[in-house]
């Protein structure tokens, strides 16, 4: 299915991929302020929080982020699941660099504030904790990542950190027994998505990646798509593959706002609850 509708769209490779190097991304407004603010937690080792909805492209953000701060001189630490709670971060921080984690809860905390600060210290690499789904974080994991960042008395921290959730994640860690790593938040971004006309260009950049320089989605099934997915990529690349499997599914050369209309119905029904037997 995928070498008939590359051979009849005159593509290359399928477009809307989640694949792309960092370089190759389409650098809306919004991902570039999330990228710069990123970059700027990484550079001061700060804590930076960033959050937004599911598939605006937060981890795509930081995951840019990342790769433009120099590899020789960063380690990379990612969580992608946070729900291992407290004991399993530190566990994680310390298989990541190197050390066998201790089994004893005292002896764990210290080892890994230590391996972290020996990573900069020792070996001139600057870790960076990055956690994804941070929304789901317990308060005991939030409070350790405060004791993590206590380090030669709040002058400064041998590794930054990236945390990354949904909207809940920011209200979480405005509840007073958090205030503590509240203020340490370095630099903070809610991420909303693309506009229409980012939505086109977004549209026009994948399909240009994969080999189609010559318009292929219609005005109006560029908006019934941008307004659909609210502008968020993760919805955006969903409804375009789609709208394009009911194109060549129709036999058009464009893909026009019926074939996006049957993409929003088909991706509705998707994400709609099974009915209660």
């Amino acid at each position: 299915m995928l070498d008939k509708i590359q051979s009849y769209f005159g593509l290359t490779t399928m477009p809307f991929g989640r694949g792309l190097a960092p370089g190759m991304l389409f650098r809306s407004g919004d991902h570039a302020q999330a990228v710069a603010r990123i970059g700027y937690g990484i550079a001061t080792r700060g804590i930076t929080v960033i959050t937004g909805e599911v598939g605006v492209g937060k981890t795509v953000a930081a995951r840019a982020a990342i790769e433009r701060a120099e590899p020789a001189r960063h380690h990379l630490i990612y969580i992608p699941d946070p729900t291992v709670g407290a004991r399993g971060i530190y566990h994680h921080i310390v298989s990541a660099l190197g050390a066998r984690p201790s089994f004893h809860n005292a002896a764990l905390v210290p080892q890994a504030r230590d391996a972290l600060a020996a990573e900069a210290a020792e070996r001139g690499r600057v870790p960076i904790l990055c956690i994804d789904e941070g929304h789901l974080l317990s308060h005991d994991a939030l409070e350790a990542l405060r004791l993590l960042t206590n380090h030669r008395l709040d002058t400064e921290s041998p590794f930054a950190t990236i945390l990354l959730g949904q909207p809940t994640l920011a209200t979480k860690m405005a509840l007073g027994i958090l205030a503590a790593l509240e203020q340490r938040i370095t630099v903070r971004r809610t991420m909303t998505g693309m506009t229409n006309e980012e939505t086109a260009g977004y549209i026009r950049h994948h399909l240009q990646l994969a080999g189609r320089s010559d318009p292929l989605f219609t005005d109006d099934a560029i908006s019934l798509i941008h307004d659909s997915g609210r502008g968020k990529p993760r919805a955006v690349n969903r409804l375009a593959i789609s709208a394009l499997i009911a194109t060549c599914a129709a036999g058009k050369n464009l893909v026009d706002e019926t074939s996006a209309r049957s993409a929003v119905t088909e991706t509705n029904h998707d994400t709609q609850p099974a009915p209660t037997p």
